[in-house]
């Protein structure tokens, strides 16, 4: 399986993909003009036209076998700085009375930016034929590499936004117990919006003052921080790379965000580099091996053998890297649990 940029003739398979994440993707839009705009931008990033503000990165997994893309993810080099980027933030107040001794420990969500200017991973989706294998993982990991190859455009901080819980119709609990209150519309409408790019609705109608958690509904109580069941793979991954629900969730859903230091997440700060010749040993583990080639990056895993052990690369891994003897490929263990480091 070949992690490489997205490039505009694979926008039917991302029409495919987009398809069937179905609702709670926001930034996969089952919108043929905005992903083809997603797709442009992407490419317009590699190309250096576009300024940090604007810049994104948008990845596909394909299948050589089939050249059928399968899954595709993505980078934002640093979001809320065009227009805002809005999440609900839990924070904890206390009421009391000592004459009445009454003591109430309450929380509240008030709205946040505390997210401007930083880098995101997004748009995390693998088809469900290909959740095997551990596709999945090289999908959300090979972001990493480019990441640690690169890490002078991105930020010091990094999060993921994750798709909260929906029920099998559709509906956000959380969605119908306040955002519905205010935006008067069904929740796959809203968040069509906000993946088309109509995010000033946000400001113009959400409440600007803290909402008591402990007024919702318990089923809405209950889905706060936690995801979509598609979606509880990417977070394990993610935290096993040293992210972290520090409080922020969706404004739409409830979905965490949960978010790291980029120079202390596990598979950037563990990363190396070496020259790509046939006396190069790699860990006897799976591992994650990208070139150093900004506008066109390709990443792939690599498996031991029966021996335990993995050979040099060959001929058809190295062209499907687009890499030549010698030149610099950077490595990394896929699971924590496997580091050499």
């Amino acid at each position: 399986m070949l992690f490489r940029p997205a490039i505009e003739n694979d926008l039917p398979a991302v029409m495919r993909l987009a398809e069937r994440a179905g609702a709670g993707m926001t930034s996969l839009p089952h919108d043929e003009q905005r992903l083809l705009a997603r797709m442009q931008r992407s490419v317009d990033t590699f190309a250096g036209r576009l300024p940090a503000h604007e810049q994104g990165f948008l990845f596909v997994l394909e299948d050589p076998d089939t050249a059928q893309v399968v899954g595709v993810s993505a980078i934002e080099v640093a979001v809320g700085l065009s227009e805002p980027f809005y999440n609900f933030r839990i924070q904890r107040t206390v009421r009391a009375s000592r004459d009445l001794g009454v003591y109430k420990n309450l929380e509240l969500l008030t709205m946040s930016y505390d997210h401007t200017g930083h880098s995101e991973l997004c748009t995390l989706f693998l088809d469900p034929d290909y959740q095997k294998n551990r596709n999945g993982l090289l999908l959300s990991k090979a972001r990493l590499l480019f990441i640690a190859a690169f890490r002078e455009l991105f930020s010091a901080q990094i999060f993921a936004e994750m798709r909260g819980v929906l029920t099998d119709e559709g509906k956000s609990p959380f969605w119908d117990a306040l955002g519905h209150h205010f935006f008067a519309m069904p929740f796959v409408d809203a968040d069509r919006m906000t993946g088309c790019g109509a995010k000033t609705f946000i400001a113009e109608l959400m409440p600007s003052y803290p909402i008591y958690i402990n007024l919702l509904p318990e089923d809405a109580r209950a889905v706060i921080g936690q995801v979509h069941a598609r979606t509880a793979p990417a977070r394990s991954i993610l935290e096993k790379e040293g992210f972290r629900w520090t409080g922020s969730v969706d404004i739409f859903d409830a979905g965490p965000v949960l978010e790291a230091e980029t120079d202390r997440i596990r598979a950037i700060k563990e990363s190396y580099q070496v020259a790509a010749n046939a006396d190069l040993r790699f860990p006897g583990v799976p591992t994650l091996v990208s070139n150093t080639q900004f506008n066109q990056f390709r990443a792939m895993l690599l498996l031991p053998n029966a021996q335990g052990v993995i050979p040099s690369l060959d001929n058809i891994q190295m062209d499907a890297l687009q890499i030549a003897e010698n030149d610099p490929v950077r490595l990394v263990a896929l699971n924590p649990e496997e580091s050499t480091a």
